[in-house]
This record gives structure tokens, sequence and C-alpha cells, in this order.
């Protein structure tokens, strides 16, 4: 337990600082390093045999459409995202020599183009909704939902939990985990609009911890059905305890972009 405290407080020094200091360009840093941690991660999980070719490929295909999608145009980012797709299947097609292999290899490949890049790419999203205060407090309401939901669900799991929510996938989760985690998420919703997000009506944030938190669970469930179809029990080594980058921002992939559509569709950023 000790270890796991000791490197989350090692890992939350650099990120809140990014974000409360940094301004759009400090979080957008911070997470293009996570990114191509990340991307490394998901190579050497999907492609075990091939893990840095894959990594080199990934982390340079990915980090050029993150790139672009922050500093470049989005539309350059997309032309890139589709022959990035294109190379890397045609790259599984000649490299592997199993013809069934190489398709597999091609859509996790495809898939973690994605699954990384573009759903990272949002967290900055967030920030950039205000350059003030307002783009950190957005930063925060989604993270908070998020960890509030993944705690409250966990102790309340522990305590509570009987009925398991999603078994093949996780066997661990429990709908009464997932009830505990939803009203934890909207407390933290309500806390963080209350204190920084004046526009953000009580409201939107119950809406949005309920919302928000289940596409978060969502996020965790497809992580974990990933690993269980790649053989691994976690992401990665660097964060003792917790396992890799992907581990800890399985939900916030998730919950990130719906954050940023539900301020847009209802003009609150």
């Amino acid at each position: 337990m000790k270890e796991r405290l000791l490197a989350a407080a090692v890992g939350l020094i650099p990120v809140l600082g990014a974000i409360l200091f940094g301004g759009v360009l400090g979080v957008q840093i911070i997470v293009f390093i996570a990114l191509l941690i990340g991307l490394d991660e998901y190579a050497r999980m999907a492609v075990p045999s091939r893990p840095r070719e894959t990594s080199a490929a990934l982390c340079l295909t990915g980090g050029a459409i993150y790139a672009l999608l922050q500093w470049g145009d989005p539309r350059v980012a997309l032309a890139v995202l589709a022959l990035s797709a294109a190379g890397l299947m045609t790259a599984a097609m000649i490299r592997v020599p199993d013809t069934d292999e190489g398709a597999k290899v091609a859509l996790r490949l495809v898939a973690g183009l994605v699954y990384v890049p573009v759903l990272f790419s949002f967290l900055p999203a967030l920030r950039e909704l205000d350059p003030g205060s307002a783009g950190v407090a957005w930063v925060f309401l989604v993270l908070v939902i998020t960890w509030f939901g993944d705690t409250g669900a966990y102790f309340a799991g522990r305590f509570l939990g009987k009925h398991k929510l999603f078994e093949r996938v996780s066997p661990k989760k429990t709908w009464e985990g997932a009830v505990g985690g939803m009203l934890a998420a909207v407390g933290g919703a309500i806390l963080v609009t209350q204190l920084g997000l004046p526009k953000v009506g009580l409201h939107h944030a119950v809406i949005l911890g309920v919302v928000v938190d289940a596409i978060g669970i969502v996020g965790d469930l497809v992580e974990s059905m990933l690993k269980r179809a790649f053989g691994v029990k976690d992401s990665g080594w660097i964060m003792p305890g917790h396992g890799g980058i992907l581990d800890r921002v399985d939900a916030l992939l998730f919950t990130a972009p719906a954050v940023w559509l539900y301020a847009h569709v209802f003009d609150l950023g």
C-alpha cells in the first residue's frame, strides 16, 4: 500500500503542476509524454512478438497525429490518421508471414491509433475550453468525476459488493460498486462545478456525474477486455503498484471526450 501511495504521489506532482501552472501548453506537453508511454505499452501488449518495431511505428504515427491535433490543422491530422492506418495495415500484411495473424496485427495497430492518440487529445482540449481558471476547472472536473467514481466503486464494491457487473471481462466489479462510485462521482461533480464552473448548473453537474461515470466504467472494462485478449495483467510497469499509464487513464480516455462534447452541446465552455 505504501508503494502504491508513493507512486501515485510522485505521478501526480508533474500532472497537477502542468494543470495548475502550465497553461494550455503545459497540459499539451504532459499529455504528449503520457501518450508516448501509452503507445509503447499498447504496442508491447498488442504485438509482443515485435515490440520495438511496433512501438516505433505507433509512437511515430500516433505522436504525429496528436501533434497535428494540438498544434496543426485537424484536417491534416485526419489525413495522417488515414494514411497511417493504411500504412500499418500494409506493413502487417507484408511483415507477418501468417495471413490470419497478419490481419489480427493490422486491426490491433489501427485500433491503437484511435484508442491512444485520438482519445488522449481530448484532455488538453478540455483545458482549451477557457484560457483562464475555468479551463483548469474543466480538467479537474473530468479528473474528479473519474477518480471519485473509481474510488467510490472500489470501497462500495469491497464492503457491499455481491452482484457481478460484467464477470466475463472484470470479475471484481459489482453493481453495488458501480452505484457507490456513481454517487461519489456526482458528489465530486457538484463540488467542482460549485467551486470553479459557475455556468454549470446543479442539474448539469448531476447529469455529468451520472453519465460520465458510467462512460468511465465502460472505458475501464474495455481496457480489461484488451488486456485479457492480449494475455497480460497490467499494461506496463512504470507506476509500481498501479501498472502502466494505460491502467491509470483507461477511464479518462473515455470520459474526457464525453465531458468535452457535453460542454460544447450545451455551450458551457
